[in-house]
């Protein structure tokens, strides 16, 4: 499949994530860069131009992932919110709001299980990991209020992945207890 006419450079490293995901998803990281470079409708020297090797794609495709919650996140913040708990109440709204589409939640569970086989996209992930619990802990919650809130919305994100997959108004309670619990007086 050949270029697709106007697409910038941006837009074909897009697809190329895309097709990554799409590919990964499918078939786990044995997808091939002919794959991918096929699925995107990209020449493999296009798709090369972009990613040397299928080590730095997957890397960039699992910085893609947890890149986009994180911006994803920091939009939820309402501007008009200086409470303590601000992050915190918008990590528990895009997490559970994502849970709302089990089946898209459980294909990024399966890209991300794959993904996690890669040693240095475990480390990416680590260090994301990291960077949210300093964040999440300066937010100003008590830690016994925070283990709970984060554990409940983290555990509900992934029931998908199992089945499990809560009706929307149980999801909605669920979302309205956890953000009351992060309401605390100052």
């Amino acid at each position: 499949m050949g270029r697709t006419a106007g697409r910038d450079p941006e837009q074909t490293r897009a697809a190329l994530l895309d097709a990554a995901s799409r590919l990964v998803r499918e078939r786990g990281i044995s997808a091939t860069l002919d794959d991918v470079a096929r699925r995107a409708g990209v020449s493999k020297g296009g798709l090369l131009y972009h990613f040397a090797s299928k080590h730095e794609l997957l890397l960039a495709l699992a910085t893609d992932w947890l890149e986009r919650f994180r911006v994803a996140v920091l939009a939820a913040v309402p501007p008009d919110d200086d409470a303590p708990g601000r992050l915190v109440r918008a990590y528990v709204r895009v997490s559970i709001d994502g849970a709302l589409d089990a089946a898209a939640t459980r294909d990024a569970l399966v890209v991300i299980a794959h993904l996690s086989t890669v040693d240095a996209v475990t480390e990416l992930a680590r260090a994301d990991a990291q960077r949210w619990q300093e964040d999440l802990r300066a937010d100003g919650l008590p830690e016994d209020v925070l283990s709970l809130v984060l554990a409940a919305a983290d555990g509900v994100s992934a029931q998908p992945v199992w089945g499990m997959e809560p009706a929307p108004e149980e999801l909605t309670r669920l979302r309205e207890h956890l953000l009351a619990l992060t309401v605390v007086d100052r």
